[in-house]
């Protein structure tokens, strides 16, 4: 399993539109410092696998090379604001795993296009898919939202965003789980002290503290939580780092 980061920010991005904080004024000078909407993809056997769909580019990328599946954490916008131009391509349909969410995205479940959306998958139920064992699981957040843990017999992934802390029940999950990498979000910046709906650095840091993990990245990255490690000195625990777009593993 060969795992890359496609997009590590939050919704807004980084630069963020009209924003002079350092990190923007950073990112619009060194193209390394941007991010782009959070999302990744998977490759097994030669096979690709979207983890979302956030990418506004996102059909550009699929010609060249096109997706066995895409899974979607939820529905919001800058998760899957990539399948509208996507849905009007032409061949072969793509398989789309998702929450159960009645509402989906605008319109994309009563015009799909070449996308078969198969909402639903069930939490902790496995799904076999392209040489892969996915197991659903729930997060916290303001819509239906499931993270992905993938295990492709040998090493374990553990894809977590967006959340606000976890269920109770995923962290029990995870630890009987025993991921080999953890990717979580960590949308806000210490200062952000009442975080809603993502994780802070500080409230991210104790979830994998409980959860003991030997590596871990973190994503969803808002341009403050930047603009704090700017200033700021204090490292990270062993074994956990802030994820880049393009950083493979």
């Amino acid at each position: 399993m060969k795992f890359r980061f496609v997009g590590t920010g939050d919704s807004a991005q980084v630069p963020r539109f009209g924003c002079d904080c350092p990190a923007c004024a950073r990112a619009r000078v060194l193209t390394s410092h941007r991010r782009g909407a959070c999302c990744a993809e998977v490759r097994l056997d030669g096979r690709r696998i979207l983890l979302d769909a956030g990418r506004t580019d996102l059909a550009d990328s699929c010609e060249a090379e096109r997706p066995a599946a895409i899974l979607v954490t939820h529905y919001h916008a800058d998760h899957v604001q990539g399948l509208f131009h996507l849905r009007w391509g032409t061949g072969e349909p793509i398989p789309v795993y998702g929450p159960k969410d009645a509402h989906g995205c605008a319109d994309l479940y009563r015009n799909p296009g070449v996308l078969d959306f198969r909402p639903g998958l069930k939490p902790f139920r496995p799904l076999a898919l392209e040489g892969l064992t996915v197991t659903p699981v729930p997060l916290n957040h303001s819509k239906p939202t499931l993270g992905y843990c993938l295990d492709d017999g040998d090493r374990r992934l553990a894809y977590l965003t967006d959340t606000l802390g976890l269920p109770a029940e995923t962290e029990r999950f995870l630890r009987d789980w025993r991921p080999d990498v953890v990717v979580l979000d960590a949308t806000h910046p210490a200062a952000h002290a009442a975080p809603r709906n993502h994780n802070n650095l500080p409230l991210a840091l104790q979830i994998l503290e409980r959860l003991a993990v030997p590596c871990a990245y973190l994503t969803h990255i808002g341009h403050d939580l930047d603009a704090e490690r700017l200033e700021a000195t204090t490292p990270l625990p062993p074994g956990v780092h802030f994820a880049h777009d393009g950083l493979a593993l």
